[in-house]
């Protein structure tokens, strides 16, 4: 092996520096003894040709130490640290260290024996600044024998199973550590073939294998699967090396094994932490954002269902008859429900017991086994058809109050497939579970009293309207009664008014229960808008004589498609707020356009505005601005109405406000909107 150039250069410097005339120099650049320098701290100052082939690679000047990768070992096998190396020594005595051989484990896994003759070097002041060594490759003086005991008692030293085979995978050797491993002793495996410690489905793996040793190269952290003795499969990693001949030919293969089963449990057991923590943060975000009962149990149920590893899981509803023995099954996961419908509900077995009592989690390995199993009659344990439930795990879920709401239960037809981590996780979920569900309960039972609000508010409006009506046929009868008396005509005029607001408000909380339940009625027709504007200037004129309403419409007509009525109902309730909301000010603005695709109509009011907290939520059901709330009539419902028309013209309503100024409302729908 050459040196490279740069690195080359870098040699020759600094052995010209230590070594004085040229002379020295080419004798020491040719020798075929390896011959180095280093510092006192032994990294490499300067090396020759011969030091290069015995390291296996150029050194990098200042950042290599004198061993490189080797490791170093006693005459007789034992570990040899580089400290107690005969340079290492030196660097630490300053004295010389002659005469100590070495075996030396380099880089690719060769083995070689090495003769080293480290000396110290000192500058001027007599400190001592390295050292010079030679280091002389005895390997080749050594005889085969006395090789390969020192090769086996390294082998066998090894932690790691190594073991040589032919190119015809017969193994040839084997040491102690590929005997704990495998289970094989010397005597049984040697001489035969390596198929013996692969299961068939990996006999492709050696044809690979062989054929990257018979090509010289290495087959290096090769994670693969290798059979013991007694039948179970080893994780492993192979690093595998061509073995020569003394005519450098390959004639077989030595294998590094190294034992990976902890490493992979231990990454197998980190995927199972990240992926049970992705579930449960999952399944945290789910269930409180749910506020159905039935959705947050199933996933409640599928979920604990997969982070136990169960096969299948249930959750039992705690209904309990009058004799304390009724169970509901109320969702169900891994199994399909028949499995559970055709048979009777659990019933308050000493089983279930402890889960519907809520005493606390059980959790068996087997189930059949247990000494509160089988007891009752008729079945005196699984009924016919039941699934094949031997490990057994249930955790109660209970309430807010304390009460038990009912319990998870899973199921497994192996044994011991539930640990105490499993047990911890399911009662984590279900406690994350009972606030949902606590929730849920709130949620429903809020639904159910607004639906009863919603319905009285539809039958108190829809019974009240009759007698208004009558109210106010009786009193327009009186006012055509009433030709002379002015005073009390205009007493009834003013009654009338006040019997016309009754009225509109009546029709308001019809209009709003019918929205609730979906049954607004809407008539879509084409129409022209600009009459419809134009007919309610002037009956909007009279009725607000307080306010000059001021139209502003570009063009003279525009056919737009939805319901006259309902768009009548939205800009008749803008107007009307607009004047009512501005009483010191005597203006309104109306303005009409096309935006585009779209029919945008704008009221302008320079009334008292609304403070930009309030903004959105002026279009809610019932909500009425704060600082208008208290001298202002209404029940809040009328924009919450014109909001709903305008949405389902499939359009926008929103509002612009400054306190203080007044405030612009603006509805916007298609032109054209399909029916």
């Amino acid at each position: 092996m050459g040196v490279e150039p740069s690195s080359a250069y870098q040699t020759k410097t600094a052995l010209k520096a230590t070594l004085a005339g040229t002379e020295a120099w080419d004798l020491l650049e040719d020798l075929p003894i390896a011959v180095y320098t280093c510092d006192k701290d032994g990294y490499i100052v300067s090396f020759n040709k011969a030091a290069v082939e015995l390291w296996g690679r150029p050194p990098h000047i200042g950042r290599d130490k004198w061993f490189m990768d080797w490791k170093l070992f006693r005459t007789d096998g034992t570990v040899l640290s580089y400290e107690q190396s005969p340079m290492g020594r030196t660097l630490q005595t300053g004295v010389a260290v002659i005469g100590e051989e070495l075996i030396i484990e380099r880089g690719d896994r060769t083995i070689r024996y090495i003769l080293p003759t480290p000396r110290p070097r000192f500058n001027e002041k007599q400190e001592l600044i390295g050292a010079v060594s030679m280091l002389v490759d005895v390997t080749a003086q050594k005889s085969h024998e006395s090789r390969k005991a020192m090769l086996a008692s390294i082998i066998d030293s090894s932690e790691d199973p190594i073991i040589s085979k032919t190119l015809d995978g017969i193994i040839t050797s084997w040491n102690n550590a590929a005997q704990r491993l495998f289970g094989y002793t010397e005597e049984e495996i040697i001489g035969k073939h390596i198929f013996q410690l692969m299961p068939e489905d990996r006999y492709d793996e050696e044809k690979l294998i062989v054929s990257k040793i018979k090509a010289n190269e290495r087959v290096e952290h090769f994670e693969t699967v290798r059979k013991a003795k007694n039948g179970d499969e080893v994780r492993i990693s192979l690093t595998v090396s061509p073995m020569r001949d003394s005519n450098n030919r390959v004639i077989g293969a030595s294998k590094i094994i190294r034992d990976i089963r902890r490493q992979k449990e231990a990454e197998e057991r980190t995927r199972q932490y990240a992926e049970r923590l992705e579930i449960l943060n999952t399944i945290g975000q789910v269930i409180s954002a749910e506020l159905d009962i039935q959705n947050i149990l199933q996933k409640v149920t599928d979920a604990t269902t997969q982070l136990c590893g169960a096969q299948f899981g249930a959750f039992f509803h705690n209904l309990i008859d009058e004799k304390g023995e009724s169970y509901k099954l109320f969702t169900l996961s891994g199994a399909p429900r028949e499995a559970f419908e055709n048979l009777e509900m659990p019933r308050n077995t000493a089983v279930f017991h402890p889960t519907f009592s809520g005493e606390g989690a059980v959790r068996v390995d087997d189930i059949t086994k247990d000494a509160r199993y089988g007891k009752n009659d008729p079945h005196f344990g699984k009924p016919a058809g039941h699934l094949p439930v031997v490990s057994y795990l249930a955790v109660p879920v209970r309430a807010k109050s304390g009460k038990v709401i009912g319990g998870l239960f899973f199921g497994h037809p192996e044994p011991a497939k539930f640990t105490h981590e499993h047990e911890q996780l399911v009662v984590a979920v279900s406690a994350q579970a009972a606030v949902a569900l606590d929730n849920a309960k709130l949620y429903e039972d809020i639904k159910q009293l607004n639906e009863k609000k919603d319905e009285f508010i539809g039958l108190a409006s829809h019974e009240l309207r009759t007698p208004v009506t009558s109210l106010k046929g009786y009193l327009q009868i009186i006012e055509r009664n009433l030709v002379a008396d002015e005073k009390n005509k205009v007493l009834v005029g003013k009654a009338l008014d006040q019997v016309g607001k009754l009225t509109t408000l009546i029709s308001d909380l019809l209009d709003v229960t019918k929205i609730q339940t979906g049954k607004l009625p809407f008539t879509y027709t084409g129409f022209d808008v600009v009459r419809l504007l134009t007919d309610l200037r002037e009956i909007l004129q009279q009725t607000n004589p307080s306010h000059r309403l001021i139209f502003n419409m570009p063009f003279e007509t525009l056919f737009i498609n939805g319901d006259s009525q309902r768009i009548e109902q939205v800009i008749i309730n803008l107007i009307t707020n607009a004047v009512k909301y501005s009483p010191k000010a005597d203006e309104v603005i109306i303005t009409a356009g096309v935006n585009g695709d779209k029919f945008r109509v704008s009221v302008q009011d320079f009334g008292i505005g609304i403070q930009p907290d309030q903004l959105d939520r002026v279009f809610s059901r019932f909500y009425r601005v704060e600082n208008l709330a208290s001298h202002m009539s209404g029940l809040g419902i009328g924009l919450y109405i014109c909001n709903e028309i305008v949405t389902r013209h499939n359009g926008k309503l929103w509002v612009e406000s400054e306190y203080g100024k007044g405030s612009t409302f603006y509805f916007e729908i298609p032109i054209n909107m399909d029916a």
